[in-house]
């Protein structure tokens, strides 16, 4: 069994830079199946995510549809793959960043009541509560 970085995914996924893609894809297909998944950890799909929609321009449903065929795919096992399915419904619903709703869900797995943000994008659902960071409440 092995373990894919995000680097490895990206290519694989965007298929931009020939020999990288061809080696991503030649240990994708050659090493990963249903027996032995290659397995993809929480912060790999985040960080897949963040370099799609920033670095590559994917959009919203574009990225949805991805992190969907990672979790669904059999020759790949995602790391807490309960976890970022949930996130990936707050995802789809949501404002936040992917990586956002991981952490919120990883914050009530450990019994926390909110994670504490000062982005307003993640206020869209109870897994948050943002901080005021303005001195007078009143303005």
């Amino acid at each position: 069994m092995i373990a894919l970085d995000t680097n490895v995914l990206v290519r694989y996924i965007v298929r931009d830079e020939p020999r990288q893609t061809a080696a991503a894809t030649r240990l994708i297909e050659s090493s990963c199946s249903a027996e032995s998944p290659g397995v993809i950890s929480l912060v790999a799909l985040c960080e897949t995510v963040w370099v799609l929609e920033r670095g590559y321009g994917y959009r919203r449903p574009q990225t949805i549809d991805v992190v969907r065929k990672a979790l669904s795919a059999d020759d790949l096992r995602v790391e807490h793959s309960e976890l970022a399915w949930q996130a990936l419904g707050y995802f789809e619903k949501g404002k936040a960043d992917y990586a956002d709703y991981v952490i919120g869900l990883c914050g009530r797995n450990e019994k926390a009541d909110a994670t504490c943000t000062f982005d307003r994008r993640a206020a869209d659902c109870a897994l948050f509560r943002v901080l005021n960071s303005h001195p007078n409440p009143h303005r």
